[in-house]
């Protein structure tokens, strides 16, 4: 695995390093300083796995940059944003535009390290406050309304509640005993209905829905 830190902070890359060094199998890292040589990296490199970025970085907007590494990267590459904001409509936003989870830098190491481990085995990372129903629909953060819920299948409603605790695919079919290839499907199915067009946001729907998730079967 290899990933790419972009941070203007030296001093939080090499932290962020340590904390990387404690994964099984240390991945290997790349760094950069400013939004221009995160995207020329990802352009010469095309072996990055995962992208953690911070938005405040020199050299363009953050919403630019991260359109232009979500352009240049395959779209199995996350991108995380690891920031110090605490603005959640910026982080909605940074969710909207296609990034695969938010972890404040306020993190301990040990759930920086479980929210890793969580987008890389294909599920989603956002921290609880950011889900709190009261602030779901409050942020331009498009909300599933009454008819689009009652759309879903009492399956498909399950699916949606694990997604809402951020579970990858493997997860939710072994909690539901069913075929990773059929809860894709599923995802699939709810996106369309909450018209969304990646989990992360079907998170954020889930989470303001309040659905509650079903216990794993044994």
């Amino acid at each position: 695995m290899k990933i790419l830190i972009a941070d203007d902070h030296e001093l939080f890359r090499d932290g962020l390093r340590h904390v990387l060094d404690q994964f099984e199998g240390p991945p290997t890292i790349v760094e950069a300083g400013d939004f221009p040589e995160a995207i020329a990296l990802v352009q010469k490199d095309k072996d990055i796995g995962i992208v953690l970025m911070d938005l405040s970085m020199p050299g363009m907007p953050w919403t630019e940059g991260l359109t232009r590494l979500k352009e240049t990267l395959p779209d199995t590459v996350p991108v995380i944003v690891l920031s110090a904001t605490d603005d959640r409509r910026h982080v909605l936003q940074a969710v909207n535009m296609g990034a695969s989870g938010f972890i404040p830098k306020t993190s301990s190491s040990r759930v920086m390290l479980s929210a890793l481990k969580l987008v890389m085995s294909g599920g989603v990372y956002l921290p609880p406050a950011l889900l709190e129903p009261d602030n779901a629909d409050s942020d331009g953060m498009p909300v599933a309304g009454d008819a689009a819920v009652a759309s879903l299948t009492p399956r498909q409603r399950e699916v949606l509640a694990l997604l809402g605790q951020g579970k990858s695919n493997k997860e939710i079919a072994r909690v539901l005993e069913l075929a990773e290839g059929t809860v894709k499907l599923h995802v699939t199915a709810i996106l369309k209905a909450l018209n969304v067009n990646n989990r992360t946001r079907a998170v954020v729907a889930a989470s303001h829905l309040g659905l509650s998730a079903p216990e794993p079967r044994h």
